[in-house]
């Protein structure tokens, strides 16, 4: 109230359409944030070093893991997300912060301090952050940006917050919108099935980094902490499913598995025979397959990502879409 009487003050009488506008957090102190992708934090990170920036793109939360992404970037682990005013995200990493969900004062970065817009889409937010281990919400919000140091705990180029020193910093301001999950045809989760291995000499590697060797190449040289180039992958499936080169792939994971893997392996599609489901979840199909050798054993994961849709000439056809391909074996590499 008496916030009000002193806008009236300055400003004489205020429509009640005008008074919301100047309470809005940033706006009031004359800064508005810079609307922004994640494409260009990522690429231009000092270009917003602390500035406000308001961001749409897909928030990401686990063990050792809180950041915001866009698959179409390629990446991933290279914003770390963190609430602002006492309210922690609850992400265990390491090294510094714990599973507390609150501080004892405001979030202070780089001597910046950092409020907090406690409303409803700050709760319905959170509340599907932590809702699963391996959670992936889309949402729009507005925060302060931070590109870091120069160089992380290990002597490589990294920003160093977050985990291991890992990322840049969007440190949350305020909530302004969030999407509910609705569908249950599609996968909304992020980590996926591992192939378990035992003993000594006994390996695992995932055919996706493979693929993407030089990617990774430049990743390290650049600092990042861990690329996901299969982003890119699924989109462009995607595309090729809605363009009638691979409109199977709508209706038939087992065959998106079955070339994918025969793809990685040098194969030629006939030649991957008795491959199995292991495991059926929501809008994820997991298949294991076994060659006639039995020196290895592969698992390929195709999924129905809740991200796609985003990327899709129609959010209601989602093309199947290899999510991950790995190989295990306790044969010499």
């Amino acid at each position: 109230m008496l916030l009000k009487l002193v806008l009236r003050r300055l400003f004489g009488v205020l429509p009640l359409l005008v008074l919301p506008a100047l309470l809005m957090p940033g706006i009031l102190l004359g800064q508005e944030p810079i609307k922004v992708g994640v494409c260009e934090l990522e690429t231009m990170p000092q270009a917003y070093d602390r500035k406000l920036v308001e961001v749409t793109a897909f928030v990401t939360h686990g063990f050792e893991e809180s950041g915001i992404f866009d698959p179409s970037c390629g990446s991933r682990f290279s914003i770390w997300v963190e609430y602002g005013g006492k309210v922690q995200s609850g992400t265990v990493y390491c090294c510094g912060a714990n599973a507390g969900r609150s501080r004892p004062s405001e979030l202070n970065v780089e001597e910046i301090p950092i409020p907090l817009v406690d409303d409803e889409s700050f709760r319905k937010f959170d509340e599907l952050v932590h809702s699963k281990p391996d959670t992936l919400v889309h949402a729009t919000v507005v925060g302060r940006f931070f590109a870091g140091r120069s160089t992380g705990p290990d002597s490589r180029a990294m920003p160093g917050y977050g985990h291991m020193g890992c990322c840049t910093l969007l440190a949350i301001q305020q909530v302004l919108s969030v999407d509910s999950w609705v569908r249950d045809d599609l996968d909304y989760g992020l980590v996926m099935d591992e192939l378990q291995i035992g003993g000594v000499g006994c390996w695992l590697r995932h055919f996706g980094y493979k693929k993407h060797a030089e990617e990774l190449r430049k990743a390290r040289e650049t600092g990042t902490y861990l690329i996901e180039p299969r982003g890119k992958d699924a989109i462009e499936a995607q595309r090729a499913a809605e363009s009638g080169q691979r409109a199977w792939a709508f209706d038939d994971p087992r065959r998106v598995a079955t070339e994918s893997l025969a793809e990685f392996v040098g194969l030629g599609p006939g030649a991957i025979q008795g491959m199995k489901l292991k495991r059926k979840a929501q809008g994820r199909f997991v298949y294991g397959w076994n060659p006639p050798d039995k020196k290895a054993s592969f698992m390929v994961v195709v999924n129905r990502p809740y991200w796609l849709t985003f990327y899709a000439k129609d959010s209601g056809k989602v093309a199947w879409v290899l999510a991950d391909a790995s190989e295990a074996s306790c044969e010499k590499e």
